[in-house]
C-alpha cells in the first residue's frame, strides 16, 4: 500500500528546493523584483509559434487584443475573435485552479469545458490506473492531443473493464504536469486534413510554459469530507498533498529555458455500501458473517507520482532558432477489485480464512522528448522537428492467489507489461502568396509527416496464469496474467503530406482549405479534406462554418491485443473473459473480420456575436457521422464454449470471448454555446460566463450481430447529453472570489447478464457547486481556500440490480463522481 510516510520522504527534495528558493527570495531587492516583472511581461509576447507562444488570455486582458491561435489553422494572424471553427483557450491560472483532488490536467479540462468528459472509474482493472477522457461524447481515441503542436503518444494500457473508453488506449492526459501548462487550445471540430488520424472530435493542444524568468513554488493539501448516506457515516479520506516548483531563465536575446518538478500523493477513498452477499454464494456461517460489512472498495485509487518538464529555445541567428521540450512522469497506483468470500471457490481458507479483496497495482512511466529548428528560409517560414514518445505500464495484483496452485500459491503477481512508442519527424513550411483579386496575401502551408508507431506486451508471472493440480479457478484472482502465447509486438510506418491555403476573399469574408494524404504500412491509404469559412455580416456579428472528412486508423493495440480479465458475466457472476485479435485463429473461429479505419464526415455552422466590448456569445451546431466505428464485441459465451476453447485452442478457464470489430455507423448531433461578460460590479471587477454543450449519438446501422447492448450503451447514452457550466469571478484589490455551478446531464447504464436479464437505469442530472477564495497576501504570496462539490452532492442511487448486492450504491458514469465534497488549501509563491 502507499503510505504517507513514504511519500513525505519522496517529497523531501522538493521541500528543500522550495526552502532554498524562499531564502533567495528574501534577499531580493524590490527593484530586482520589478525588473523581473518587466522581463516577464516582455518575454512571452515575442513569439507566436507552438512551443514559444505567449499566454493568449493574458495578452488579450492587458492589451485588449484577441488571442492569436496556433491550433487548427496554419494562418499566422488567426485570432480567437475571427476563428472559423469553435476554439476554447484556457489560461494557466484557470487550469491550475480547476485541477481539484486529482491534481491532473484532465480533471481541470472537465471542470472548464462542458464538451469534455472525464468520469471516474472504480473496480475497473486497468482503468483504475489510467482513465480515459472524451470530447463531444465521442470515443477517447477520437480526439487528437498535441504538446507544443507535436503529436502526443498514446497510453500503452488497453482498458477492457471500464465503461468509458472500453477497448481504447488513448492519450493519458494526466501524464502532462499541470505546472508545465502555459495555455491550452481546444479545437472543437474535425481536423484530420491538418493533423492526420484521430482528430474526429477535435484537437487539444497543450502549450508549455515559456516564461523567460521568475520562479513559482506551489503547494496544496486537501481531503474529502462527506456524509455518506448508504452507510450513515461521515467519511474523511482521499487526503492529498502536492508540491511543485518551476523556474525560468533567459537565454540570449530571445531564448529561454523553463523547467519544473512536481510531486503528488493521494490516499484512496472508499464509497462502498454494506454487503448483502450475492445470491450465488453459499449461505455458510462464514459467508453470512460478511453481511452488513464494507467488504468492497469503490473509490479513488491510492496514487503517488513524480512529474517533470522542460521547455526551451536558443537563437542560432536572427532568423533561426533551436527549440526543445520534454515531459516525464512516474506514477504508482493501487486500485480495488471484487471481494472473494470465505467459503467461495476463489478462496483458500489456509491463506485467507475471512475472505479477501485483491488490489490491482499499476506502475506507469511516461516520457516525451522533442527538438527542432524553426525560422525563415527565403520567403518560407519553416519548422523541422523530431519527436519521441513512450509509455510503459506494469500491471499487477496483490492480496490475491491462484487457487489451483493450492497453499503454495503466491499472493502477489505481475500480470503483464505494456509499452507504446511513437517516433515522428515533421517539416512544416508556410509563406505568403499573392493571389489575383485579393487585397492582401494569402497564406500557403505545406508539410510532410513521417512516423513509426510500436506496441508490445509481455507475459506476466507464470504463476499468474498457471493451471495447478488443486481444485478451483486457475490464474491469479483479479487477473489472470498475460500468457507467453498472448504476448505481441507490432509496429507500423505512416507517411503523410498536406497542403493548406488560407485567404481573405473580401474584407469581411475569409476561408481556408486543406487537403491531406496519409499512407499506413498496415492498412493502406487515407485522404482527408477540410473547408472552413467566416463571414462578418456586421462588425459585431459573423457566421462561420466548416465541412471536413476525417479518419482514425485502428490502433496497434486494437489490431493485436490479447488479454484475459475478470468481469461480471452471465447473471452478474464473476467470470473470465478473453479479448483476442480479430485476425487471430480464435477470432476468425468466432466470426471476427479484419479491422478497417473509422471514417467521419463533419459539418458545423455557427455564429459569433459581440454586441458590446464586454459581452460576447458564440453558438455552434454540428453533426459528425462516423462509419465503421470500432468497438468491442459483446461477450460470446455458450454452454460448450469453455470446452471448445480448451480442446481446439488450449485456452483453459475462459467462459467468454470478445474481439474488436467495425460494428457500427453512428451519428452525433450537437451544439456548443459560450457567452461571457465582464465589467465593474459590487465595487470590484466581475466576470460572468455560461458554457453549455448539447449532443446526442445514435446508431445509424448495426451490421454486426456480435455487438451487444452494453457496447451500444457505451457509445450512445453512457455520456451526459448536456452539461452547463456557470462561472462568476469577482476581484477587488487583494481579494478574488470564484463560484462555478455545473449541471451534469443524465446518463444511462445498461448491463446484459444474459437470458434476457438486462438491468437498465438512467441517472438523473445533478448540480455541482465549486467555490474558491483567493488572497494576495503579499506581492509574491497567494493563498487560496476552496471546495469542490461544496454541497456534497451524489449521483442517483443505483437500483438493486445494478448496485451489486448493495456494495456499489453509486455508479461511475456521472461526471460529478461518487466521492462527495472535497476541501483544499493552496499556497503559491512567485518571484
Amino acid at each position: 500500500m502507499i503510505d504517507a510516510s513514504t511519500t513525505m520522504r519522496q517529497l523531501r527534495p522538493i521541500t528543500l528546493a522550495c526552502l532554498t528558493l524562499l531564502l533567495e527570495a528574501g534577499l531580493m531587492h524590490s527593484a530586482q523584483a520589478q525588473a523581473q516583472s518587466q522581463s516577464q511581461s516582455q518575454g512571452p509576447a515575442q513569439a507566436q509559434t507552438p512551443g514559444s507562444s505567449a499566454d493568449a488570455s493574458a495578452i488579450a486582458a492587458t492589451q485588449g487584443l484577441s488571442p492569436v491561435l496556433v491550433t487548427g489553422t496554419r494562418a499566422k494572424d488567426r485570432t480567437l475573435a475571427d476563428s472559423q471553427v469553435p476554439v476554447d483557450v484556457l489560461s494557466r491560472d484557470e487550469v491550475l485552479r480547476a485541477a481539484g483532488p486529482d491534481g491532473t490536467l484532465a480533471a481541470a479540462l472537465q471542470a472548464l469545458l462542458p464538451s469534455f468528459n472525464f468520469p471516474r472509474q472504480s473496480n475497473s482493472g486497468g482503468a483504475d490506473h489510467v482513465r480515459a477522457a472524451q470530447l463531444r461524447g465521442l470515443s477517447p481515441d477520437q480526439v487528437l492531443v498535441l504538446v507544443n503542436g507535436k503529436r502526443r503518444h498514446t497510453s500503452a494500457l488497453v482498458n477492457l473493464e471500464s465503461k468509458t473508453g472500453k477497448g481504447t488506449n488513448p492519450v493519458d492526459f494526466n501524464t502532462i504536469p499541470l505546472s508545465a501548462v502555459q495555455r491550452i487550445e481546444v479545437v472543437r471540430d474535425g481536423a484530420g486534413a491538418q493533423y492526420g488520424s484521430d482528430a474526429i472530435a477535435g484537437v487539444v493542444n497543450i502549450i508549455l510554459d515559456d516564461r523567460r524568468s521568475g520562479t513559482e513554488i506551489s503547494t496544496e493539501a486537501g481531503l474529502f469530507h462527506t456524509d455518506f448516506a448508504p452507510t450513515g457515516r461521515t467519511l474523511n479520506d482521499g487526503q492529498t498533498q502536492s508540491a511543485s516548483v518551476t523556474h525560468g531563465l533567459a537565454v540570449g536575446d530571445k531564448g529561454f529555458l523553463r523547467a519544473g518538478l512536481e510531486g503528488l500523493h493521494r490516499n484512496a477513498t472508499n464509497r462502498s455500501g454494506l454487503d448483502q452477499l450475492p445470491d450465488w454464494e453459499d449461505r455458510t456461517p462464514d459467508n453470512l458473517a460478511t453481511m452488513g460489512q464494507r467488504n468492497y472498495a469503490a473509490g479513488e485509487p491510492a496514487t503517488r507520482q513524480w512529474q517533470a518538464f522542460f521547455n526551451g529555445a536558443l537563437d542560432l541567428s536572427a532568423e533561426h532558432q533551436l527549440y526543445a521540450f520534454g515531459t516525464w512522469q512516474e506514477r504508482r497506483s493501487v486500485g480495488a477489485a471484487y471481494f472473494r468470500y470465505p467459503d467461495s471457490s476463489a478462496t483458500l481458507k489456509s491463506i485467507y480464512p475471512n475472505g479477501y479483496r485483491p488490489e490491482t497495482t499499476g506502475h506507469n512511466r511516461d516520457l516525451q522528448l522533442a527538438a527542432g529548428l524553426r525560422g525563415a528560409w527565403g520567403e518560407w517560414d519553416y519548422d523541422a522537428s523530431l519527436n519521441q514518445g513512450r509509455n510503459d505500464f506494469d500491471y499487477g495484483v496483490q492480496r490475491s492467489l491462484n487457487v489451483s496452485l493450492g497453499p503454495a500459491s503466491p499472493t502477489q503477481f505481475h500480470l503483464g507489461d505494456f509499452s507504446s512508442r511513437l517516433t515522428s519527424a515533421n517539416l512544416d513550411l508556410t509563406r505568403p502568396v499573392a493571389l489575383p483579386g485579393l487585397s492582401r496575401p494569402a497564406t500557403l502551408a505545406v508539410g510532410l509527416d513521417a512516423r513509426q508507431e510500436r506496441f508490445a506486451t509481455g507475459a506476466g508471472d507464470v504463476a499468474s496464469y498457471a493451471v495447478g493440480s488443486f481444485d478451483g479457478p486457475a490464474g491469479a484472482q483479479a487477473g489472470p496474467g498475460l500468457q507467453a502465447g498472448d504476448a505481441t509486438r507490432l509496429s507500423r510506418r505512416v507517411v503523410g503530406a498536406y497542403a493548406d491555403l488560407s485567404a481573405h476573399l473580401t474584407r469581411d469574408w475569409e476561408a481556408e482549405a486543406a487537403l491531406r494524404h496519409d499512407h499506413y504500412s498496415d492498412f493502406g491509404n487515407a485522404t482527408t479534406a477540410k473547408l472552413s469559412s467566416r463571414w462578418a455580416l456586421t462588425p459585431a456579428f459573423a457566421l462561420r462554418g466548416a465541412l471536413s472528412s476525417n479518419f482514425r486508423a485502428p490502433s496497434l493495440a486494437q489490431r493485436g491485443f490479447s488479454f484475459t480479465v475478470t468481469d461480471r458475466g452471465d447473471g452478474g457472476e464473476l467470470s473470465q473473459v478473453k479479448t483476442v485479435p480479430a485476425d487471430s485463429d480464435l477470432g476468425r473461429y468466432l466470426g471476427a473480420q479484419p479491422l478497417k479505419a473509422e471514417r467521419s464526415r463533419n459539418a458545423s455552422l455557427g455564429l459569433s456575436w459581440q454586441p458590446a466590448k464586454a459581452w460576447s456569445t458564440t453558438l455552434d451546431a454540428y453533426t459528425i457521422r462516423v462509419k465503421n466505428r470500432i468497438t468491442l464485441s459483446q461477450r460470446i459465451s455458450r454452454d460448450t464454449l469453455a470446452d471448445e476453447l480448451a480442446s481446439q485452442f488450449g485456452v483453459v478457464g475462459v467462459q467468454g470471448v470478445n474481439f474488436f470489430t467495425n460494428a457500427l455507423d453512428t451519428r452525433t448531433r450537437g451544439a456548443d454555446l459560450v457567452t461571457q461578460w465582464s465589467g465593474a460590479a459590487l465595487t470590484g471587477e466581475m466576470k460572468l460566463s455560461w458554457a453549455a454543450s448539447f449532443n446526442k449519438t445514435t446508431v445509424q446501422t448495426h451490421g454486426d450481430a456480435n455487438v451487444g447492448l452494453e457496447e451500444i450503451n457505451t457509445l450512445t447514452t453512457a455520456t451526459p447529453r448536456q452539461r452547463h457550466i456557470f462561472t462568476a469571478q469577482w476581484q477587488r484589490g487583494d481579494w478574488a472570489l470564484q463560484a462555478r455551478a455545473t449541471r451534469h446531464g443524465s446518463t444511462t447504464r445498461v448491463f446484459d447478464f444474459g437470458d434476457g436479464f438486462v438491468p437498465t437505469q438512467t441517472y438523473s442530472a445533478v448540480w455541482q457547486l465549486d467555490l474558491e477564495a483567493q488572497w494576495q497576501a503579499t506581492r509574491s504570496l497567494t493563498l487560496s481556500l476552496g471546495a469542490l462539490n461544496a454541497t456534497d452532492r451524489y449521483p442517483s442511487r443505483s437500483t438493486a440490480d445494478i448496485a451489486y448486492y448493495g456494495n456499489f450504491p453509486y455508479d461511475v458514469l456521472s461526471p460529478i463522481g461518487f466521492n462527495g465534497a472535497y476541501y483544499y488549501a493552496r499556497a503559491k509563491l512567485s518571484f
